[in-house]
């Protein structure tokens, strides 16, 4: 069994076909990630503007980001089924290294990452060392 890793897809979508149906093609997305193997973490859009040049005679795109987990071999099916897909203009896909994961996907999700448990403590014994040691040295 091959290595589960989290990706981050930005796709540009035709604004055209979004506005119509906002929930269908965002489900279309999700579906093509089930159907490959995937499960989808978190998925939102991001921003509609004019692109900065006509792609496929589109003027104006929909930004959608979505973060999902999958088996890294199953990505280029993957790749594939995005580029066939009807609302997709573009599309680009990251790995997010694995320490980045919580902070990006509770960003995402629009909460406060606070860090890994036990890590607040450690932060703050390396503040009061510091207080110390500046007291010490105003002190001298």
């Amino acid at each position: 069994m091959a290595k589960v890793n989290t990706y981050e897809t930005l796709f540009i979508l035709d604004s055209n076909h979004y506005a119509r149906d906002p929930g269908g093609v965002a489900k279309q997305l999700e579906e093509l990630i089930a159907e490959n193997g995937g499960e989808v973490q978190v998925s939102r859009m991001w921003m509609e503007q004019k692109l900065a040049y006509p792609i496929d005679k589109h003027q104006k795109g929909t930004y959608y980001l979505i973060y999902f987990s999958m088996e890294g071999p199953n990505l280029t099916q993957l790749a594939r089924a995005f580029a066939l897909a009807e609302p997709v203009i573009r599309e680009l896909t990251i790995k997010l290294d694995p320490r980045l994961v919580e902070p990006i996907l509770a960003n995402a999700r629009g909460e406060h990452f606070t860090g890994p448990a036990g890590a607040e403590g450690s932060d703050d014994e390396s503040t009061e060392s510091t207080d110390e040691a500046v007291a010490e040295t105003a002190d001298a």
